[in-house]
């Protein structure tokens, strides 16, 4: 921490004095990428690479910027506007480079840099955000746009930065405006700190199992996976277990031993919750606290309603009742699905009631029995390579677009795959890596990223560089990694964030998208995975090549509402309980454990099921654009469920469909209204019914 404190009081003096930044020619990061296709040079970026990187780019950015409030012309769009879109560009070369690592290939030299760099560029932020001169410059240019002839891009940008800065501060004055800076200070670190914990609770929590009695139920390729995991952990001869999902969704949903299932589950849910030093209720504790009072400070009644203002839900309330509209169905479906399970496990002889840790036991049971779908004969169809190319073949009819593997190009890691994406006509779209197996230094979860955005330069047109990253199961012996139904949805759903970012047409680096439409264009994919037609393209048994059976399809159909209660329920307690968190007036001082108990039965969650996040493990609320956002799933479900509507109007294939929603959603998705766009698509306002009727809720 003293560390810290001491490179921030170096910053701050540098905003004063010219930064005395030495350039070390051989960093990476001080010249143009000279590889193919302009990507980072991963192989020769290491940890010492980055902080020169990142002080330099501040450095710069402050020069760029005291070059815009120094200008003693008039303001106007190009010597405001555009002068402030361009600064910053080594900064945000190492930064899209260094965070895309930190989540997927981090290590201790990272993490400790995580610590130190995350103040400095909360504070040379805010540096920005909080500039009177630049920012009576940017009002200027603001009161004076209807004479300025923008276009409809420009308009959008100027207007949303005008509101950007408002919303962060510009308009606070003196003891105010510090009070912010250590308020934003503050949040970075711990938000840091809170990720980190978790990532450490992942790799510290191990199942260890040395009789073979133990694995009876699990399929072998479960087993030989667990094999692999003792011997990398240097435990040849046991099997172990993780509270990756990869890993403990198949013991939850096969393994015979309860204890065991048990054991596992509860070191799942009660991630950095045991008081140790990798807790997170005391820092999820103070990250809701100087949440509120930043909100408050701002002019806003509770962070949610700072967070929501420039939204399509635009207050809490329209998010309430969104999520109500849900939760009531969904729990009665939930019920029903416990007493059906419950049946099966009293007909068994079980002398117990069913507890968290056996819903996945029980509901394949169920599954079985109703559906007489067992996943076990799902995965042998479901080879990863075969499903990412049944991605591409989706891309491909709808847009026209092909993906080529590129073998002499640099990789984030080793694990990662390049694709060079094009157009139908041969051009060049950009770049795709996908990085799928889980590893010890990975975040959890699955997402999408970018290690360079869209954008023209000096008119040149600069192509995205776009990372796709999952936890998928790593292949085993002669065994390809398989994947559950889950997972092939998972796939989809981060190749429709890939998609959205490949497609995008702004002219500027800035963009402001809204964040409860950024998942429309993932979770519309998702239905793609399921359509009869689309899994015979891509599921094939990776034995024999045989394409997935009609019989087997024909159950994944009938079963497409099966669970639907729990995964509801599951995923809608976690958001209302964001929601809740970030509804509170300041100075919010909680106990992070009693709240969270206080809420869920406030709900009248059932003690059947848990939360899909628990407060100490909710990684997407620690300050990851998702905070009071975790909603934006079910607001985009609408958006989604509704969209694919049109698709199966026209065909789910049908090129003009698919052309509109490329121009109208996700080409010019950050540079125009959110609700218009999705309005030019549909040719109206979203409604709820196909959402209702897809999740069996209706």
């Amino acid at each position: 921490m003293l560390i810290v404190c001491g490179l921030t009081s170096m910053i701050i003096a540098g905003c004063n004095q010219k930064p005395a930044v030495v350039e070390d020619k051989s960093n990476p990061f001080f010249s143009d990428f000279n590889t193919s296709f302009n990507v980072p040079p991963f192989e020769k970026i290491m940890a010492k690479h980055y902080k020169p990187a990142f002080l330099k780019g501040m450095a710069d950015g402050r020069e760029e910027i005291k070059n815009i409030t120094n200008n003693k012309e008039k303001p106007t769009f190009q010597n405001t506007i555009e002068a402030l879109d361009k600064s910053g560009m080594l900064l945000t070369k190492v930064s899209s480079v260094f965070f895309s690592q930190a989540s997927a290939n981090t290590n201790d030299s990272i993490q400790q840099l995580q610590v130190e760099i995350s103040p400095l560029l909360s504070t040379y932020y805010d540096e920005i955000l909080l500039n009177s001169a630049l920012f009576s410059k940017i009002k200027a240019v603001f009161d004076n746009r209807a004479n300025l002839s923008l276009n409809p891009e420009q308009s959008f940008l100027l207007e949303n930065l005008y509101k950007n800065f408002v919303r962060n501060g510009a308009l606070l004055k003196g003891a105010d405006q510090d009070s912010l800076k250590k308020f934003n200070e503050n949040l970075a670190v711990l938000t840091v700190k809170f990720s980190q914990n978790i990532l450490g609770e992942n790799k510290k929590f191990r199942l260890v199992i040395d009789k073979k009695d133990d694995l009876k139920g699990l399929p072998a390729g479960v087993i030989d996976g667990a094999a692999s995991q003792a011997k990398n952990d240097g435990m040849e001869g046991k099997w172990v277990f993780t509270i990756q999902k990869p890993s403990m969704l198949p013991f939850l949903t096969y393994d015979d031993n309860r204890d065991l299932r048990r054991t596992l589950y509860n070191g799942y849910t009660t991630k950095c919750n045991h008081g140790d030093n990798l807790d997170n209720n005391k820092i999820l504790a103070d990250m809701i606290s100087l949440r509120a009072k930043k909100a408050k400070l701002l002019g806003f009644k509770t962070f949610a309603d700072l967070a929501l203002d420039n939204r399509m839900a635009k207050t809490p309330a329209n998010v309430y009742s969104l999520l109500n509209q849900l939760w009531t169905p969904a729990l009665k479906v939930a019920g029903e699905e416990l007493k059906e399970m419950q049946k099966i496990a009293d007909h068994e002889g079980a002398k117990f009631k069913i507890e968290p840790s056996d819903w996945w036991y029980y509901a394949e049971k169920l599954r079985k029995q109703k559906y007489d779908l067992d996943d076990n004969e799902l995965r042998p169809y479901f080879q990863l390579d075969n499903v990412r190319e049944g991605a591409f073949a989706v891309a491909n009819k709808l847009y026209g677009i092909t993906f080529t593997q590129l073998t002499n190009i640099p990789l984030p890691h080793p694990d990662a795959k390049a694709f060079e994406v094009k157009e139908a006509d041969g051009s060049h779209v950009g770049i795709l890596y996908m990085d799928f197996y889980t590893r010890s230094n990975k975040e959890q979860g699955a997402w999408c990223g970018s290690y360079r955005d869209h954008k023209w330069l000096d008119g040149k047109e600069i192509k995205p560089v776009v990372t796709i990253v999952c936890n998928f199961n790593n292949p085993s012996g002669e065994i390809p990694s398989l994947l559950s139904l889950d997972d092939v949805k998972t796939l989809f759903h981060e190749f429709g964030h890939g998609l959205q970012g490949l497609f995008s047409i702004n002219k500027y680096a800035t963009t402001n998208t809204a964040q409860d439409i950024v998942e429309l264009p993932s979770q519309i994919m998702e239905h793609w995975a399921t359509e009869p037609e689309v899994m015979k393209m891509y599921a094939k048994n990776y034995k024999t090549g045989e394409i997935i059976p009609e019989a087997l399809i024909s159950k994944i159909q009938k079963s497409s509402h099966f669970n639907t209660g729990f995964d509801n329920v599951e995923l809608l307690a976690a958001t209302l309980l964001d929601m809740d968190y970030h509804t509170l007036e300041a100075p919010a001082k909680i106990d992070v454990q009693k709240f969270e108990k206080e809420q869920l039965d406030k709900m009248h969650l059932i003690s059947e099921i848990v939360p899909r996040y628990r407060s100490t493990y909710f990684l997407h609320i620690a300050g990851n654009g998702y905070e009071a956002g975790y909603y934006c799933y079910t607001w985009a479900a609408v958006l989604d469920n509704d969209a694919f509507e049109a698709f199966k109007e026209k065909g789910i294939f049908d090129k003009v469909t698919a052309e509109s929603f490329r121009k109208n959603v996700l080409a010019p998705m950050g540079i125009m209204d959110a609700e218009q766009s999705y309005v030019n698509f549909r040719g109206r306002k979203p409604v709820i019914e196909a959402l209702l009727k897809n999740r069996g809720l209706d």
